[in-house]
């Protein structure tokens, strides 16, 4: 069942490389769609039925509002770039839009400047880039030294000063193919062993974010726990994770599988383990890994501080192989009952693509509810 969803999740995909210059390509879908930013790469889910239309994106082919809130983004960046000392914007180039932002590459005149990658949207920043500023700045603090993770650095993010839309400034980042897997392997296992601290946004060393964020296009509760020890996590897991994607599904099967038998004893499952929190990417497959500047890069994260081993619930979808475990493994070695609590952090993602996309997930969320079960029974919980 697992290999089959495989199948539909990762052979039903389509990467469109959009590279433009005054005229982007627009994807818009006919079916259910997920399109993900990566710079200027994005996922489509489902492309039956997808139209393409050439859109301008500077050039006045786009509606009034949107070549307002350009020429305000404009005035807004050149104004940051002068109170950054970064000097004057000498160029700025679109890169394309999704059906909520869009992208531009910004050059300015200090030479000592990096370009940087501009995401704009109409909506609030709240709504849009908090989340994913906050979790790349912490990716970046818990990926500082030579063999760490290569994360771009968020410059700013905000509101425009007009109100009619919202930004976020990251360092540019040309990004490539995954390269070596035991260095990334190895990189990943940096960052959970990370201490967490106040730089990276978790003075207090417990689980949770500093504010909600997203997994795909499903709201992502973070509300941080009491304590940072095995039992709060298990309680997080339980109730923000699980408990909240089942809420989203519906199904009454897997909602009543879970209240009655699994849920009143999850906890069995952790018994012989010091859960401590680690920064997690939080949604880690193919499509969020590459690498750039000779260093592994992870990107589009879900990020929040858990347990180690729930960054690896999108496994079945990330093609790593010997050289990976065996660099992550040679820093964080597995903990006894992993293979007992895979399922667990499987049902999650499964769940969660359940209700992005429907269709066969929920069949394999209801395998790995029944495989905890089954354990559970086993352990004599």
């Amino acid at each position: 069942r697992k290999a089959t969803t495989k199948n539909l999740h990762c052979g039903r995909i389509l990467w469109l490389i959009l590279a433009t210059q005054c005229t982007g390509t627009e994807i818009v879908p006919m079916r259910r769609q997920m399109i993900r930013l990566v710079g200027i790469t994005f996922l489509v889910r489902n492309v039956e039925g997808f139209v393409s239309k050439s859109v301008c994106l500077r050039a006045g082919m786009r509606s009034r509002s949107s070549s307002n809130l350009c020429s305000t983004l404009d005035e807004e960046l050149s104004q940051w770039a002068t109170d950054s000392d970064f000097g004057t914007v000498v160029s700025s180039k679109p890169m394309g839009s999704s059906g909520w932002a869009s992208f531009r590459r910004v050059e300015v005149s200090d030479p000592n400047a990096p370009d940087f990658f501009v995401k704009s949207s109409s909506r609030s920043s709240a709504e849009m880039f908090e989340g994913e500023a906050l979790g790349l700045q912490a990716m970046f603090e818990c990926s500082k030294g030579e063999d760490g993770l290569r994360i771009p650095q968020v410059f700013k993010y905000g509101d425009l000063t007009n109100g009619g839309g919202s930004f976020l400034v990251m360092e540019y980042l040309s990004l490539a193919g995954r390269s070596d897997d035991g260095a990334l392997g190895r990189a990943v296992a940096r960052m959970h062993l990370a201490e967490p601290t106040e730089a990276a946004g978790n003075p207090r060393g417990v689980f949770g974010f500093p504010v909600d964020n997203t997994i795909g296009g499903t709201p992502q509760p973070n509300d941080w726990t009491t304590g940072g020890g095995t039992e709060d996590w298990v309680a997080f897991f339980r109730d923000k994770r699980i408990g909240h994607q089942l809420k989203l599904a519906g199904d009454s099967y897997c909602s009543k599988l879970w209240d009655d038998k699994i849920a009143p004893r999850l906890g069995a499952l952790f018994e012989g383990i010091d859960v401590q929190p680690s920064l997690l990417h939080g949604d880690l497959w193919s499509g969020n890994i590459g690498s750039a500047d000779g260093k592994p890069t992870i990107y589009d994260p879900a990020t929040y501080w858990g347990h180690h081993e729930a960054e690896w619930g999108m496994s079945w979808c990330a093609s790593f192989g010997r050289g990976f475990w065996d660099g992550y493994r040679s820093m964080i070695p597995e903990d006894e009952g992993f293979q007992d609590r895979k399922p667990l952090y499987d049902a999650y993602h499964q769940l969660n693509h359940y209700n992005l996309f429907g269709g066969g997930y929920i069949g394999s969320a209801r395998g790995d509810l029944e495989t905890l079960r089954r354990s559970l029974d086993a352990i004599g919980a």
